[in-house]
């Protein structure tokens, strides 16, 4: 703070007094608006852009709650913008709520935002000085002298300098010491303490000149020129201002230097309104004024009516309970006591920030620094998110997003939340689309995620998080419409038309029908349609089938007509199958990785595309995966192995055991692939499967070609080992068969390859492995039957195990005994024993 009364070549006195402050000090809040009450000003000059000047009358509608911001933007370039925050404890937003309460005037006096902005842009584009409206360079006006030995280079920190002449290593705690905590000084003259800072800033500035801040001169030149304007008018002015600038307006600079320093710079159009601002968002270092560490801190300092620190520890106290930590009114008072007794021991007037967190921990934490992290997000930051009037200025499109959210009841709030949604409900349905349409205007307010609940078509989970920098990214997508839809719509039919793969087009379909937006659907689809039909890489085709199979098979829940979609998807499935197998002969083994993956994709997208159009009604929910997630192949296996039905699919099968059947052209890992698939699907039975096995294994086969097959048969679990004893046998024969050194190059690929399965299954194919033959692992056996295997994983029911199970299930049951009828014996169809309350029941 600092504080300056000039007096007037005209012989008035104190006709102006400068209010300097520190922004976003709430003790500089509480002073401003004493010296306010005290000097009661005709008209009140603010740090700030002057296009702003007819939105301060906002600051007196009730609906407007701070943290807000100012928001100027290039008209034609909307990313060119910035922001000047105010929290309810700024110092002006503290005056420009006074002068509202009493009717008196309030402007703006920074450099304009015309300039401000420009200046960048040409800071950016790297200019030789700053140019000027008629395209010649401005030069940038010198700098005061830097201190004796310093750098002219490096920026002052006021707050710095004075508390290290104090005395202080720590620049926060001697502005908390020195302003923060003290009063009094304002009840006997509440201009006093902006005097003696005023004082302490003129002797900094006669050291270090302007700080090391080109754009300081070029801002306080206009400062000037309006505190002279203000001065014509009014015979009491108060300005508000950071005390940096106190200095520089206090000195008697001529006008005509003021202009001429002013005089050609850069100017651009610029549209101003405000926007909701947030207390993380103020604690983030950049920006105007930004960076200060503890927001919420602040703002309970500043609406405390007494006892600052009781009152904040009963707010911690309150917190630890909500998340069911034993916290008692007893500690509450302890960590008072020590937090004043911390303060004192420092020599501090009143327990800080510091002082307060060293006590929470010793006595309701326990020690530990995992409570306070949550009390530093919570508290010390906090996540209040301003509100803004309906009627503030704002451009179209920021004003039917307000609508809508209205509509949908879905406010934007700082806080990050989940959100389940139920698309058969209609309210759902519409945030659904709008949170998609958002998404492609590229406004991150919500994020997809795999959702908790079932795994119908209609769920979605949203991640929400509203960010005070997304009404930027509303401003900026104002250029595609005037609506949501109609933005969207607009912007998707750019992104076909720009769109530099195959796979974005089908993306951008799928968007399309998820956000409604059946406007630009045909633009998309001729786009897809001429894409795909140019496309000959498989790779391509094959990664962008399974979104658009998607679009197929789930878009209809919304209600949107997805034929064409159809036919399009099965003639790009086609076109993957007759040229899927050219396409994996001769590959490196990252290519037939990289094919194996899309091979998987397709085969589960083909699974779930309908034969044919009349196929593609509605679905269940229970068809549908969990949000984001992939569709399983889910077809039931065709008795027998035969092919289910004809089509496509058994076109795809087919030319799947093509593949499982080619010779050494295609690598191993894309044929075991095709086994496994086929074998899934009840198209492959087990014999065949362990011919195709041994086939693969055999001793002709390179270990490193033999290791790659195994990699893409057991790709989708290792069950099968466990229940089928002969392909294990095949692993661990030819396992056991790898030359010595050939069994240090399939090594990584065998344990690649078995570090996919579950750990039961690690274990239990280990222990089937370590107990040797099946014909040694056990004696008992009967001859009679044949039984071979392991206990549990043999052919045959294992009776004697059975018979073990069904005793523990009679007790379960409260039959009373652990022995009696129903127990399975060694002969006999169990089937005939049903009535008598056997194990199988």
């Amino acid at each position: 703070m600092g504080a300056v009364r000039r007096r007037p070549s005209s012989g008035r006195s104190d006709d102006v007094v400068l209010l300097g402050v520190r922004h976003h000090g709430p003790g500089s809040a509480r002073a401003v608006r004493a010296a306010l009450n005290a000097y009661r000003p005709e008209v009140v000059l603010i740090e700030g852009p002057p296009e702003a000047d007819e939105l301060t009358a906002l600051a007196a509608d009730p609906a407007m709650r701070p943290p807000v911001a100012l928001l100027a933007h290039v008209v034609d370039d909307p990313a060119r913008a910035a922001f000047w925050p105010f929290a309810e404890f700024s110092p002006e937003w503290v005056a420009m709520r006074w002068a509202a309460a009493a009717g008196v005037p309030v402007r703006f006096i920074d450099l304009p935002a015309a300039h401000t902005l420009a200046l960048r842009a040409a800071d950016r584009d790297g200019a030789d000085g700053l140019p000027g409206a008629d395209g010649e360079p401005v030069p940038v006006p010198d700098r005061h002298p830097a201190p004796p030995g310093g750098d002219a280079d490096v920026r002052v920190d006021p707050l710095a300098v004075l508390a290290e002449t104090a005395g202080y290593d720590d620049p926060e705690r001697w502005w908390e010491d020195a302003v923060e905590h003290r009063g009094g000084a304002e009840e006997t003259d509440p201009l006093l303490p902006f005097a003696a800072v005023a004082e302490a800033m003129a002797a900094i500035r006669a050291t270090y000149g302007d700080g090391g801040d080109d754009r300081d001169p070029l801002r306080e030149a206009h400062m000037r020129l309006r505190l002279r304007e203000a001065r014509r008018g009014y015979a009491r002015t108060a300005v508000v201002c950071g005390a940096w600038h106190v200095p520089a307006l206090a000195d008697a600079v001529p006008a005509a230097a003021d202009r001429q320093l002013l005089k050609g710079l850069p100017k651009a159009k610029v549209e101003t309104t405000w926007v909701p601002w947030t207390h993380r968002r103020l604690a983030r270092a950049g920006g105007y004024g930004a960076g200060i560490d503890s927001p919420g801190w602040y703002q309970h300092l500043f609406t405390a009516p007494d006892r600052p620190v009781t009152r904040w520890m009963t707010k911690v106290a309150g917190l630890l309970r909500d998340e069911d930590l034993p916290v008692s009114s007893a500690h509450v008072i302890e960590s008072v006591r020590l937090a004043d007794t911390l303060a004192t021991m420092r020599g501090r007037p009143l327990a800080g920030l510091g002082e307060t967190v060293d006590a929470v921990r010793a006595v309701m934490c326990d020690g530990s620094d995992v409570p306070l992290a949550l009390i530093q997000d919570r508290l010390v930051v906090g996540d209040v998110l301003g509100e803004v009037p309906p009627d503030a200025p704002a451009v179209p499109l920021a004003r039917d997003l307000a609508r809508e959210q209205r509509r949908l009841r879905l406010k934007p709030e700082a806080l990050e939340r989940e959100l389940e949604l139920d698309l058969r409900k209609e309210i759902d349905a519409g945030r659904s689309q709008l949170l998609h349409r958002l998404r492609l205007l590229g406004i991150g307010w919500g994020e997809p995620t795999a959702g908790r609940g079932g795994k119908g078509t209609f769920r979605e989970s949203w991640r929400l998080r509203w960010e005070p920098e997304s009404a930027i990214r509303v401003a900026e997508a104002g250029i595609w419409g005037t609506t949501v839809r109609a933005a969207a719509g607009t912007r998707a039919q750019e992104a076909a038309v720009a769109a530099a793969t195959l796979a974005e087009v089908t993306s951008l379909a799928e968007v399309c029908l998820l956000a409604g937006l059946s406007d630009a659907l045909p633009t998309v689809m001729r786009v897809l349609a001429d894409r795909a039909a140019l496309d000959a890489d498989v790779g391509h085709l094959a990664a962008a089938l399974p979104a658009l199979v998607r679009a197929v098979r789930y878009g209809d829940v919304r209600g949107t007509d997805s034929t064409a979609l159809t036919r399009v998807a099965a003639g790009l499935a086609e076109r993957i199958r007759i040229g899927f197998p050219p396409a994996c002969v001769n590959l490196d083994q990252d290519g037939a990785a990289a094919l194996r993956a899309r091979m998987d994709e397709v085969h589960r997208a083909i699974a779930l595309l309908p034969e044919s159009p009349s196929e593609a009604g509605p679905t269940t929910g229970a068809e549908r995966p969990a949000s984001g997630g992939e569709p399983a192949s889910g077809r039931e296996p065709a008795s027998g192995g035969a092919p289910a039905s004809g089509g496509l699919r058994d076109r795809w099968a087919g030319m799947l055991r093509a593949l499982a059947e080619r010779d050494g052209a295609v690598p191993g890992l894309l044929r075991g692939a095709a086994a496994r698939l086929l074998l899934d699907e009840g198209r492959l039975d087990a014999a065949e499967a362990a011919r195709l096995m041994g086939l693969a294994l055999s001793p002709g086969t390179g270990p490193a070609e033999a290791a790659g097959w195994i990699e893409g048969f057991l790709a989708g679990g290792g069950m099968l080992l466990l229940h089928d004893e002969r392909l294990l046998g095949l692993v661990d024969g030819w396992l056991a068969g790898v030359p010595r050194e050939a069994f240090t190059d399939v090594l990584p690929l065998l344990r690649r390859t078995f570090a996919e399965f579950e750990p039961g299954v690690r274990r239990s194919v280990g222990e089937l492995v370590r107990r040797g033959p099946a014909a040694v692992r056990r004696p008992r056996a009967s001859a009679a039957t044949g039984e071979t295997g392991l206990p549990g994983f043999g052919p045959d029911l294992d009776r004697v195990r059975a018979n073990t199970a069904a005793r523990t299930v009679r007790l379960l049951l409260g039959r009373g005994s652990t022995t009696g009828p129903g127990e399975w014996e060694d002969h006999g169809d169990p089937a005939e024993r049903d009535d008598q309350g056997g194990a199988h029941r």
